[in-house]
């Protein structure tokens, strides 16, 4: 007992100090792109999206996770910038025409998305392609003012998308790279302009950690016009699919890989113990066979108690009595005196044929003042009468 004892400390203090070093282990990069403005990973947004204030100083920013239709539809939004930037792009036909009238108006748009998908892109003709034999490509712009005389070049390939189609008819190229592929450009709509970028991993935190990604992007996004006491810069959530902070309790177990394993088998085996013990000490439910309907037990005995005394002038009279009684519920007739104009209301009221009637009346009045039945008197009763209420359905 005293060994026993001892291993399992043993066993529990190694358990301990492997959900420690776990726990402590640093955590393998994320090197998958979200593009979300609340993700410290590489290729989130994260430094961007709190630098915008020094970039613009004195421009309210504005986060919206709504669709361009919604948020610009009969509404007036002068003045200000709207920043997209996700990985995957797709703008519907009137969220286009709406952000056309919006940048119409004299605002500005800024797109930067690995996918393109939509009207927008087949209205401008974007597609992309990337230089995969470049490792590291130098980018550059073309305007003399921000060209440099190095091009910017990045790491792990960030630099390599760029448009492969566009409209060259209406397009204004900003920006190429050494191999004159463009990948930064300008469309014009009444007194605002859209600016779309092929490279939107250039705006992520690995990008702008670097002192020349950071030059590139503050130069990239210094097209948009700035106004301080008048503009306001919209950062879009929708395209990018982010969601609302997590605020439950459970958020600090999903934030880490260890924990949120340790909670997972926690819950399995929490179910399992549940499952195993309900299963091992539940009793046994015992089957309880539900009530036989005897009725039509109860018939055959009474019918064959009826047809071995052979006595059908009770069979005849019961019939009768049932059958009269039918008419009393069911039509309202008076049955006291089944004279002539008794088989007239019970003709009209009921529906069949005069003669039918008289026939089934006659019948049963003969029935009755008779002292034995026969079976073929008994069997043309019968069917009379259920051939009234095949009739009379």
């Amino acid at each position: 007992m005293k060994d026993f004892k001892i291993y399992l400390s043993l066993a529990m203090l190694g358990l301990i100090l492997y959900v420690v070093a776990q726990y402590n282990k640093p955590a393998p990069i994320n090197w998958q792109p979200t593009m979300y403005y609340n993700d410290k990973v590489p290729f989130g947004t994260y430094i961007l999206y709190r630098q915008l204030p020094q970039l613009f100083p004195g421009v309210k920013i504005t986060n919206t996770n709504q669709p361009l239709y919604e948020l610009f539809h009969n509404k007036t939004l002068a003045g200000s910038n709207y920043i997209i930037l996700a990985k995957t792009v797709n703008i519907n036909k009137h969220d286009f025409g709406e952000m056309v009238n919006y940048i119409k108006s004299g605002n500005s748009v800024f797109i930067s998305a690995l996918e393109w998908k939509g009207l927008m892109s087949d209205t401008l003709g974007l597609e992309t392609n990337s230089e995969y034999k470049q490792k590291s490509i130098g980018l550059n712009f073309t305007n003399s003012k921000l060209k440099q005389a190095d091009n910017y070049k990045f790491d792990r390939e960030i630099g390599i998308q760029y448009f492969s189609s566009f409209d060259t008819a209406h397009a204004i190229v900003l920006g190429k790279n050494e191999l004159g592929h463009s990948n930064l450009l300008c469309f014009k709509y009444g007194k605002g302009s859209l600016y779309l970028c092929a490279n939107p991993l250039l705006f992520t935190n690995f990008g702008v950690l670097n002192n020349r990604g950071a030059d590139y992007v503050a130069k990239a996004l210094s097209y948009l016009p700035y106004l301080p006491t008048q503009s306001n810069i919209y950062w879009d959530e929708f395209q990018n699919g982010d969601i609302v902070d997590d605020a439950s309790p459970l958020r600090v177990f999903f934030d880490h890989a260890s924990l949120e394993w340790a909670y997972y088998i926690a819950l399995f085996s929490l179910l399992f113990f549940v499952f195993y013990e309900t299963k091992r000490r539940q009793r046994i439910i015992p089957i309880i066979e539900p009530l036989k309907n005897s009725t039509v037990d109860f018939v055959n005995v009474v019918g064959q108690v009826y047809y071995e005394q052979r006595n059908n002038l009770n069979i005849a009279q019961k019939k009768t009595l049932y059958f009269l009684e039918h008419l009393r519920t069911q039509y309202f007739l008076k049955t006291t005196l089944l004279d002539a104009d008794f088989i007239a209301r019970f003709a009209k009221k009921t529906g069949i044929e005069p003669a039918f009637a008289l026939d089934i009346i006659n019948h049963i009045k003969y029935v009755n003042v008779q002292d034995q039945v026969t079976d073929n008197e008994l069997i043309y009763l019968n069917q009379l009468i259920e051939h009234f209420y095949t009739q009379s359905k």
